[in-house]
């Protein structure tokens, strides 16, 4: 209360004082209006005539000038060794200059209708758009919410990319807006739509119309169809990010269908026109081949500076930027991939593989083969599959188990590999195809009865890991794969069980960033293909180079998995593969495949080292049924060997866990009895939602109960009631109830 008190009268006193300062302001100006008047009046006009002054020093270049410019100096992309050049954004810039009587009318329709509709009515600035930019710019800044506007006509396009260089500054702003308002006095409409449209660039080394023409349909501008002039004018305001060569078609062909809907909207097209346009498939001629080394990388990190920088810094900033790739690495990688994923055509009908590594302990992506080959259009090669979206099979199981271990389960933690009926809507004894109902089977139709967690990981076993993820939580198991770096995973209701088989759509990129966290003993370093960014003159504008990672999992977790997935003694079951062998080496593996076989991933690492490679079809059809590791593992096995042998030999770290619960049944003791005298499934032992915890007084209060332990029972039955001394019985797995 004397707080309260205090703290009123302090805002009294101090709005006292601010009355009196108004006060004394307002006799201020009360008695020297006049002299304020002349002062600010004098002040305004000297302002005035000064902006004038200089803008009249602002000179327009001859046309001539505007015409013959190039790029002022050129953004170089080289390896992590800073000698090796990957690829020189404008080395080989190709330009055609044309009269715009040799452009097609459709062309400059599209273009002026999604970029400047009021073209012929400004006189080179528009300020309403203007207000509305900066209004929107000033909104981001104070609430950090919306979206920056461009305000800038064709004329400032022409006047920015032709005469002004790319700083951005208010002088440089200003003096666009008057240069703009000059060009407009000294050449005509026509003459500044054909500069626009014969400097506009189109993505890559491609500017103006004609020579995207040629590049994109092969065949002049002039030539070019109302569907193709629209392709043209949507790819403008992002020339890598809507490419017809990279991963956003979907986002281009909608851009594509906006450009129609507004030259309809400005009456440059009937409404007909309009349909048959967005119905008309447009084909896109092979891109040409170039001095580019590692196109489908290159173009990644083309597209990380242009989302962190805009278009302009890379258009003419001459900056240096030396990226995280190993190329001699990369070199290696694909030459594998493209012989054997021809043989992987032929032999599996699995056309294409993607290919990424990482190095856990900083993010660095060090190699990144987009497919087989980039230049072959068979396969869509230019589409880069490690940033696509694909279902991961078997590869995801590892995120449940680390959740689970992270509550308590251990490696020899022991559940039923038995035929389970999962939906409670259904009968505990249906093990059909059941509307409704969910019965998974396992790779080969045989149920192996008691399993250790490490087993069931190691031979990745379907049964235990989807009882595996309700332990560990579905929810809880996509916060933590979400924070380990799968950015595409949606709500826990989209997948229900079948997320830990591989329900969910993710990206090689990001599962192999995150099992770089199991790498690394629990950390968590963002995927980056930039090491620094250098102006002309030497500045660093970005560094990468001591990056700052998050502490995800636990050590002791993050060494679980290694353990088991690194144990090749558990995975022998599976038989024997030469493929996920390394004598001398510690490594950990895990394979995946999806059910209707089209994935096929092995993602494997050491301490210093992560390797992904998924195989199949880009236009999502099946391939052979064979699991991954004969499709992907030999192209894996070549390159994981490769790497392995340029750097010295590391073991993950095993240590005891502290944490090792006493109670039986997380330690694996599965065959205590329970009150009736029957061997139970771990729900008997074990709540769900406090697994160290006490034994539940009503086990069947959990709903899978009843549908776990039933088949558990079915099988001790089968056995004559006679318990076995070991997960595995005598004679080895058992089939069946």
């Amino acid at each position: 209360m004397a707080v309260e008190m205090l703290w009123r009268c302090g805002k009294m006193a101090f709005m006292a004082k601010l009355l009196t300062v108004a006060r004394s302001v307002g006799r201020f100006i009360r008695r020297h209006w006049f002299g304020l008047l002349v002062w600010g009046v004098s002040f305004s006009l000297l302002a005035v005539g000064g902006f004038f002054l200089w803008a009249a020093t602002l000179q327009v270049p001859d046309l001539s000038s505007i015409e013959t410019r190039r790029i002022e100096q050129s953004v170089k992309i080289y390896d992590r060794t800073g000698t090796t050049l990957l690829y020189d954004l404008n080395k080989n810039e190709r330009r055609t200059i044309v009269s715009l009587d040799e452009i097609s009318p459709y062309i400059k329709q599209a273009t002026l209708a999604i970029e400047d509709p009021g073209f012929y009515q400004h006189k080179g600035i528009q300020p309403t758009a203007i207000v509305r930019a900066i209004l929107a710019d000033i909104q981001v800044i104070l609430t950090g919410t919306g979206l920056t506007q461009g305000g800038s006509t064709i004329t400032q396009q022409v006047v920015k990319g032709s005469i002004l260089t790319t700083e951005k500054t208010i002088s440089r702003k200003l003096k666009e807006w008057v240069l703009s308002i000059k060009l407009e006095r000294v050449l005509s409409k026509e003459q500044i739509l054909g500069l626009y449209l014969n400097q506009i660039p189109y993505g890559g080394s491609v500017y103006g119309a004609e020579q995207a023409s040629e590049t994109f349909f092969g065949k002049h501008a002039s030539e070019v169809t109302l569907p193709e002039a629209a392709y043209l004018a949507a790819v403008m305001p992002a020339p890598t990010y809507y490419s017809p060569y990279g991963n956003h078609k979907d986002a281009l062909d909608k851009r594509k269908n906006l450009v129609l809907d507004k030259m309809h909207e400005h009456g440059y097209i009937t409404k007909e026109q309009m349909e048959t346009a967005k119905a008309t498939g447009v084909h896109f001629v092979v891109p040409r081949a170039s001095s580019i080394q590692a196109p489908h990388f290159v173009f990644y990190v083309q597209q990380y500076l242009e989302d962190k920088y805009g278009e302009d810094a890379l258009e003419r900033g001459g900056w240096s930027v030396i990226t995280t790739l190993d190329a001699d690495l990369q070199v290696h990688a694909e030459g594998v991939v493209q012989a054997k994923a021809q043989s992987n055509q032929t032999s599996f009908n699995a056309s294409n593989t993607g290919m990424v590594a990482i190095d856990p302990n900083n993010g660095q992506i060090l190699m990144m083969v987009g497919s087989r080959d980039y230049f072959d259009t068979e396969i869509d090669g230019n589409f880069n599959i490690a940033l696509a979206t694909r279902q991961p099979g078997s590869a995801f199981k590892p995120f449940a188990y680390a959740k689970a271990f992270e509550k308590g389960y251990q490696p020899d933690t022991v559940l039923f590999d038995l035929e389970t009926q999962f939906s409670t809507n259904c009968s505990p004894y249906d093990y059909g195809d059941t509307e409704g109902c969910y019965s998974p089977v396992n790779y080969d139709n045989i149920f192996r009865g008691p399993m250790t967690l490490r087993d069931a990981l190691a031979q990745s076993i379907n049964i235990p890991a989807v009882k595996v993820l309700y332990l560990a939580g579905i929810n809880d198991t996509l916060r933590l794969a979400k924070s380990m770096g799968i950015s595409t995973l949606g709500s826990a209701d989209r997948y229900g069980l079948t997320l830990v088989l591989g329900g969910g759509e993710v990206t090689l990129l990001d599962m192999t960033s995150a099992y770089g966290v199991f790498a690394n003993g629990g950390t968590r370093y963002q995927p980056t293909p930039v090491l620094q960014v250098k102006d002309r003159a030497g500045t660093i504008i970005e560094d990468n180079t001591q990056p700052i990672g998050t502490q995800i999992l636990t050590p002791s977790v993050a060494e679980k998995i290694n353990d088991v997935l690194s144990d090749s003694v558990a995975r022998a079951p599976l038989g024997a593969n030469s493929a996920l062998q390394f004598p001398g080496y510690d490594v950990a593996v895990k394979t995946g495949t999806t059910n209707d076989y089209r994935d096929a991933w092995t993602i494997g690492y050491t301490p210093n080292f992560v390797l992904g490679i998924w195989a199949g079809n880009n236009d999502n059809s099946s391939m052979v049924k064979k699991v991954s590791g004969l499709i992907v593992g030999p192209m894996w096995h070549d390159v994981m060997q490769y790497a392995l042998g340029k750097q010295p030999a590391s073991a993950f770290t095993r240590s005891e866990d502290p944490n090792q619960s006493g109670k039986p049944a997380i330690r694996g003791m599965w065959q205590t009895q329970g009150d009736d005298g029957k061997v139970h499934e771990i729900l008997y032992w074990v709540d769900k939602n406090d697994p160290l915890g006490a034994v539940p007084s009503n086990p069947a209060q959990d709903p899978q109960f009843v549908f776990w332990d039933a088949p558990v029972q079915s099988w001790m039955q089968s056995r004559g009631g006679v318990v076995p001394t070991s997960p595995y019985p005598p004679g080895g797995p058992q089939t069946g109830q």
